[in-house]
């Protein structure tokens, strides 16, 4: 029998926005207009089945104003873009002392191989080609939130998302 830890989860923050850049060294290498903006964290213990459920939820969540300011639209339905970030910050300890550790994201092999995946996921369930950062580098991101209107999902929790 293989044993799990309880706390393995794919994590995301997800950011309704009118426009987001991302620049590293300088250099353009995402931009959006309406959309997300979705910060990444990836566990070990993460698969395919966290992908497709998180990117599912992303792309169907009715959090886009109708024409009475309701938050009634996905996504989908305002053809939004996805700007997709890798943040291993995402699983920061803080239990201890006043210096992070990270030691529950994933390595960085597997993080990046998650993180391509997510991205693929996505751009199967959107019109528009998913804007990436690049992982593992020093990233600025620039954002216009929209509300702002931010959720923060984890997908060892789907009971509550």
């Amino acid at each position: 029998m293989v044993l799990i830890p309880l706390f393995c989860s794919m994590r995301a923050v997800i950011q309704r926005v009118n426009n987001s850049t991302c620049r590293v060294d300088g250099t353009l290498t995402g931009s959006i207009k309406q959309g997300l903006l979705i910060f990444l964290g990836v566990e070990e213990q993460d698969d395919q089945s966290d992908i497709n459920w998180l990117a599912g939820k992303i792309v169907n969540m009715r959090i886009f104003s109708d024409k009475q300011g309701l938050m009634n639209k996905s996504l989908l339905e305002v053809n939004g873009q996805i700007l997709l970030i890798s943040q291993f910050t995402l699983f920061a300890k803080t239990k201890k002392g006043n210096r992070p550790s990270f030691i529950r994201a994933a390595k960085q092999e597997l993080a990046k191989t998650l993180y391509d995946a997510m991205a693929a996921t996505l751009n199967t369930l959107i019109e528009s080609q998913v804007e990436l950062g690049i992982f593992g580098a020093d990233m600025k991101i620039e954002l216009e939130n929209d509300g702002p209107v931010t959720i923060i999902m984890d997908s060892k929790d789907r009971d509550n998302f």
